[in-house]
């Protein structure tokens, strides 16, 4: 009966991620991660973070002004650069910028009708989001050269321990490797040479005031080309990676670097399209990373660090710490995994009807490893397979590596993991 119960459970879910969500039910789950959330301790732990990501803009300023904006990084009380620096280790930044022009070389190929379909999406988001949402999607965009965006994902006990070593320096290493590990989109970008939506002839999109971190009430803007997204990149390196040093965590985190997606879009700066090429390359850049010996040993030292600080930070163990809080935690909500699968496709149309076979690239199961240790690579390859997108959307391209990151729902292969149906 049991064995019955779990493959039912599991069937459930597979169906439940199959029923496509509508634009305004994906928005209506953002609402519940942003300023527009209805749960009060959610809310002070958003506060603490955005109060937290404005101190360090500002620095040694009274006031924070736009001009800061650009240059604002990591300082060494936050990031130890110099422990990284020492270690020698090769990020060879323009290999994996090539590798991921050639992972979204199918963008060049896509027909009118999915880049009028991308815009149209981008307009109804941007047009319809509500206050709040706006308001998150501006603290996530200046806050993208810090780490303090990923504390709502870790639930209000572990995020506010996770705001405290952050900025107390006790998780420098992870701060340093983490920001390190981002392969800038630069190169794609010239590549691609894609106009943004608020550029495009007889656009309707509203850029939205800052009324939230620098609060002049600018309209918030971008510059550069569209396509793929840096903002997106920068969310989903640092929600994946910080997700391999916290699998307790690990589907909130994931969910996340999606959230973070969503928020170029309500500020009308990015296209669907732009958001799901960043996930692609950047699931591919940290499997790359994870899979190099050397950049392992770089790892293992920074998240022994950032997990003794975390528990010396809960006064608990990180299980206890990490445990779910109810509708106080949106991330662990049922929804955010419908959310994540909605974010795959934008429900873009499908370029194809046909389902080929999934074939998951030598080393790609390193992002399932921490999270489900107790489980083979070839059980891990099984659970992205069993658990992979429809072929035949946007961006899924024409090779095996291009179908694989386009298609991989890593939150969807930790949940039915956890249904006990791996095998």
């Amino acid at each position: 009966m049991k064995i019955r119960l779990t493959l039912i459970a599991a069937a459930l879910m597979l169906a439940q991620q199959a029923q496509a969500v509508s634009l305004p039910q994906a928005a209506a789950v953002a609402n519940s991660t942003s300023f527009a959330s209805t749960s009060q301790p959610y809310d002070a732990l958003q506060a603490q973070e955005l109060q937290a990501e404005i101190t360090s803009l500002k620095g040694s300023e009274s006031v924070l002004k736009r001009e800061q904006l650009e240059k604002a990084k990591q300082g060494a009380a936050l990031a130890d650069r110099a422990w990284l620096k020492a270690s020698g280790y090769d990020f060879q930044t323009k290999t994996n910028q090539k590798a991921g022009i050639e992972l979204l070389a199918s963008f060049s190929t896509l027909p009118a009708s999915i880049l009028q379909a991308s815009l149209q999406s981008v307009t109804d988001i941007n047009r319809d989001a509500v206050q709040g949402t706006r308001q998150k999607a501006l603290a996530d965009a200046e806050g993208q050269n810090y780490l303090y965006f990923l504390a709502d994902a870790l639930g209000p006990r572990l995020g506010k321990a996770f705001l405290t070593a952050y900025d107390k320096g006790e998780i420098s290493k992870a701060a340093a490797l983490i920001k390190a590990s981002e392969v800038s989109t630069s190169a794609a970008k010239k590549h691609f040479n894609y106009s943004r939506p608020f550029l495009v002839k007889g656009n309707t999109i509203h850029l939205v005031p800052d009324d939230t971190v620098v609060k002049d009430n600018q309209p918030y803007s971008a510059d550069g080309g569209s396509f793929p997204s840096g903002h997106t990149n920068t969310g989903f390196t640092d929600s994946v990676l910080l997700a391999q040093m916290l699998p307790e965590r690990y589907d909130s985190l994931v969910e996340r670097g999606a959230r973070y997606g969503y928020s170029r879009i309500v500020l009308g700066v990015h296209y669907p399209l732009d958001i799901i090429g960043s996930r692609m390359v950047a699931q591919r850049n940290v499997a790359n990373y994870l899979n190099d010996p050397r950049y392992q040993a770089l790892f293992k030292e920074a998240s022994e660090q950032l997990r003794a600080a975390l528990e010396k930070e809960c006064g608990t163990s990180l299980a206890e710490c990490a445990k779910t809080a109810g509708k106080d935690d949106p991330y662990r909500s049922a929804d955010m995994k419908q959310f994540y699968q909605f974010t795959m496709t934008y429900n873009l149309p499908k370029l194809s009807a046909k389902n080929a076979p999934l074939v998951v690239p030598p080393g790609a199961e390193v992002l399932l490893q921490s999270a489900l240790p107790n489980l083979s690579a070839a059980q891990r390859r099984q659970l992205m397979i069993k658990t992979a997108l429809p072929a035949g959307y946007a961006l899924s391209g024409t090779t095996p590596d291009q179908a694989f990151w386009q298609r991989l729902n890593l939150p969807a292969a930790y949940a039915l993991a956890k249904t006990g149906k791996a095998h």
